[in-house]
């Protein structure tokens, strides 16, 4: 029998992730994957900051912005009316920004120095596959299922077949993580998804085919295409690269909605056909590489862990594609339990630490669920405006009303302005920081000082703040040297980080006094004109929120565990209990 720390079940973004990270603090792991290999289908594919932050900590960060889609190919998304094949087609109605309109938004230079990036989930999974194998080899095993699992006071006794083989075999392990979208690990130990999980059928079709000739905008992404001519009303068209974008890229995916039960979602052949009817190309030439069909629904969990079992990614949410949340979810819930599980599995924490994954984890994942419905019926609104959709209304009336919506004359402003309005808000899809950042965590593993959080509730307006439970602000230092780097370069995933004030010689003291005492804990100091990082722009001092003596400690996640906002009589007593009461000591 084989025995591990930890086993990992399933071999998607979220699972992949969970075992570089634990690899990296030196958890030995073991992942099994039921498929044969990665996601074939593009899938997720865009990559908010903090998720660059993660693939940052995982050493993927650079590969993924080489091959991903350049920021000028992604400053957009637009809305137009129709595609090909009639005269007003392909005019674009409006367009959005896009998270951080590459980097002309300055709030998106503000919270992190890693870009919002795009690469589809096909081509990201091989890259975070390689690097798990790379860091573990030969303990990433796809084509590998989960039979059965058993739990006990000690660990977890599991059963896995080899598909290939047909051969089982049993694995000992003190934890498991269910990263396998909730097939099977969830079933064994009770854990229910609940939330709305057939709200529309959907379809989605890759393929390849040189589109260049049907215009559009270069700076966009993602195309939402208005039918006059369909009932369907509304299809997307996104570029998938992979060695050019835009209007030039080789290859896309299509998708497009249908009432639940048409039985044309069965019917490959059907589905190309009304791919060609929606988007007006006739037989323009088509590579068909895949079709795949899917509900749209938006689901958590009723909880995140039973006894030794943990979920992360879609076995404890799903969403709607809409705000590109899911993926992004998934790689924070492995940031968040990784550390934890590798700080109880060395004894550096009382097993009780990973009791705050789930009061942590769980109401910002009901969130991001919450807002990707909100997005994705947002369009439902759009459309109505529009007036498209199944009606009396003929074809040839409706694409003169978008005429009239796509005309600068002023006498038909007032429809105009009426679209817009609905459209405009959509900003919110592709500008929601404070949905990324703009989040707290509230655990025993988070030390509360009273503070009020200035966070929006609506969403509109992120401000980085370093309090407890929110992420460590991102702001740039220099070394003595003049060497640029960023607050969140400071911290490592092994240990916790104390950052001092230039004034707080006592907390830099006592941290390194831990330190030397084997405490997971480093200690620097921060300050304009004194301090090992100098704060030349004054940015860490206006998000810090305490004075010069005070200080803050980050846990390995970059989550803000403690802020002391000045000094005390004895910091290092102080310190050590809030490491204690953190790590459940």
């Amino acid at each position: 029998m084989k025995k591990v720390p930890v086993l990992i079940v399933g071999g998607g973004g979220a699972g992949l992730a969970c075992s570089s990270y634990l690899s990296l603090m030196g958890i030995e792991t073991l992942l099994v994957s039921a498929l044969p290999t990665t996601s074939l289908l593009p899938k997720a594919h865009e990559l908010n900051q903090r998720a660059m932050e993660v693939l940052s900590d995982l050493g993927l960060r650079e590969a993924v912005e080489e091959i991903g889609t350049p920021p000028d190919n992604m400053r957009t998304s637009s809305i137009e009316i129709g595609f090909a094949g009639h005269p007003s087609a392909g005019q674009t109605l409006w367009k959005l920004e896009c998270w951080g309109a590459a980097g002309q938004d300055p709030e998106w230079l503000l919270a992190s120095p890693y870009p919002h990036c795009n690469l589809p989930q096909m081509h990201l999974e091989p890259l975070m596959k390689k690097r798990a194998e790379e860091l573990a080899p030969e303990s990433v095993l796809f084509g590998h299922k989960l039979i059965d699992l058993v739990q006990d006071d000690d660990g977890v006794t599991s059963t896995i077949e080899n598909l290939a083989t047909g051969e089982t075999y049993q694995v000992r392990s003190d934890y498991v993580i269910a990263a396998d979208g909730g097939r099977t690990v969830g079933k064994i130990v009770g854990i229910e998804l609940e939330g709305v999980q057939n709200a529309a059928q959907e379809v989605s079709v890759h393929f390849s085919a040189d589109l260049s000739g049907f215009g559009g905008n270069e700076d966009t992404l993602i195309r939402w295409i208005m039918l006059p001519h369909d009932d369907s009303a509304m299809c997307v068209l996104v570029p998938m690269g992979p060695k050019n974008w835009g209007t030039k890229s080789e290859e896309w995916v299509y998708h497009s909605n249908y009432e639940i039960g048409d039985p044309r979602v069965d019917d490959e052949e059907a589905i190309i056909s009304d791919m060609r009817e929606r988007l007006g190309i006739g037989d323009h030439p088509l590579q068909i590489h895949l079709v795949s069909r899917w509900f749209l629904g938006g689901v958590l969990a009723d909880k995140f862990s039973v006894g030794r079992v943990f979920a992360v990614g879609d076995a404890a949410h799903r969403h709607p594609p809409t705000g590109g949340l899911g993926l992004n979810s998934a790689l924070h819930d492995a940031q968040n339990l990784c550390w934890k599980l590798a700080f109880v599995v060395r004894g550096l924490a009382e097993p009780t630490l990973l009791q705050t994954y789930e009061p942590e984890r769980r109401p910002v994942d009901a969130r991001n669920v919450q807002r990707a419905v909100e997005n994705s019926f947002q369009w439902i609104v759009s459309v109505m405006e529009l007036g498209l959709g199944a009606s009396d209304e003929s074809t040839e009336e409706k694409w003169r009303r978008m005429e009239r919506i796509l005309s600068s004359d002023p006498a038909h402003r007032e429809e105009r302005a009426k679209v817009i309005t609905a459209i405009q808000a959509h900003s919110m899809e592709f500008h929601e920081h404070a949905v990324e950042f703009g989040y707290e965590h509230a655990s025993s593993a988070v030390i509360a000082d009273g503070t009020e959080s200035s966070a929006d509730p609506d969403f509109h307006r992120f401000t980085p703040e370093a309090r407890p439970g929110h992420p460590l602000p991102h702001a740039w230092l220099r070394d003595v040297y003049s060497q640029e780097l960023s607050t969140l370069d400071l911290v490592d995933t092994s240990s916790f980080l104390l950052i001092a004030g230039e004034d707080a010689d006592s907390w830099l003291e006592a941290g390194r006094a831990l330190e030397a005492e084997g405490l997971p804990i480093r200690s620097v100091s921060i300050g304009h004109l004194k301090g090992e990082y100098f704060d030349h722009r004054v940015r860490w001092q206006h998000v810090r929120g305490h004075g010069p003596e005070g200080a803050v400690l980050v846990r390995p996640d970059r989550c803000i565990a403690f802020r002391a906002h000045h000094a005390v009589d004895d910091a290092q007593s102080t310190l050590r209990s809030v490491l204690n009461n953190v790590l459940g000591r």
